[in-house]
């Protein structure tokens, strides 16, 4: 399947094509990468691939797949996560220059959901520095652009997530939102943004503003695709104070 046709399939498409065998994961993480290769130097979505843990988790998906052994509705699904939250042996900078060598040892409760679903990290998004304020322009990397006019902004400060799925470089991606940060860029990039009710995704292991109003939540190119994404982040985490211990519904029947 040609390039472009693989970028702006929905993870509801992937999953149909993964099963009837006319795709597989490591077919659509190549194509993505190759993707965001040649139009993101234009755009400054991301602010470090994962290639090779890309790579290695497409491979690892498409075995399962194979086999038949389907973990859920992420599976084989590529994303890439907003800068603040945390990746063991992987760089979590926060767009800031002070935290650039900042390596964390565990990764965010919600990324080991991620990865026990079986998805495949493509890399970390730029964001606005430790998510506050606005775009800086004196930083080791310039700001998100918005894909429909790199002269715009995408909004933020998931920035990078609103620009990287709208252009095509991922299905779906995990931003964060205390004032908008999920809402504007999703609205600026025409895309599909949810800011989970209080309590049903874990922060823990993800750079804190403000305890109240802070959620993490994805940003997709349909309200299907933030259903199957709420199906594998949301639910309760003890360790996070503000987690609420109830249910996780079948989001997408809804």
């Amino acid at each position: 399947m040609p390039e472009m046709d693989v970028a702006f399939l929905t993870i509801a498409e992937l999953n149909r094509l993964y099963r009837q065998r006319e795709l597989s994961p490591v077919e659509v993480t190549k194509a993505l990468l190759a993707r965001i290769a040649a139009h993101d130097g234009n755009l400054h979505s991301f602010l470090r691939l994962t290639e090779e843990v890309a790579l290695a988790e497409a491979e690892a998906a498409e075995r399962e797949l194979m086999a038949g052994q389907v973990r859920g509705p992420l599976h084989g699904i590529p994303y890439a996560l907003k800068d603040i939250v945390e990746t063991a042996g992987i760089p979590t900078t926060g767009h800031s220059k002070l935290r650039q060598e900042y390596v964390p040892s565990e990764d965010a409760e919600l990324l080991k959901r991620l990865k026990a679903g079986g998805s495949i990290l493509m890399g970390k998004l730029a964001t606005w520095e430790f998510a506050l304020g606005g775009p800086s322009f004196d930083l080791p990397w310039p700001p998100a652009r918005n894909p429909w006019n790199p002269d715009h902004l995408p909004g933020g400060s998931s920035s990078g997530a609103g620009a990287a799925v709208a252009a095509g470089f991922v299905p779906g991606a995990i931003g964060t939102d205390t004032g908008g940060s999920i809402r504007g860029p999703a609205a600026l990039c025409g895309i599909a943004g949810i800011k989970p009710t209080y309590g049903r995704v874990s922060r823990r292991g993800v750079f804190p503003n403000t305890f109240s109003m802070d959620h993490c939540g994805p940003l997709c190119r349909s309200a299907e695709d933030i259903a199957l994404f709420l199906q594998i982040i949301a639910g309760y985490d003890p360790e996070d104070p503000g987690s609420e211990d109830v249910p996780v519904p079948d989001y997408a029947a809804s």
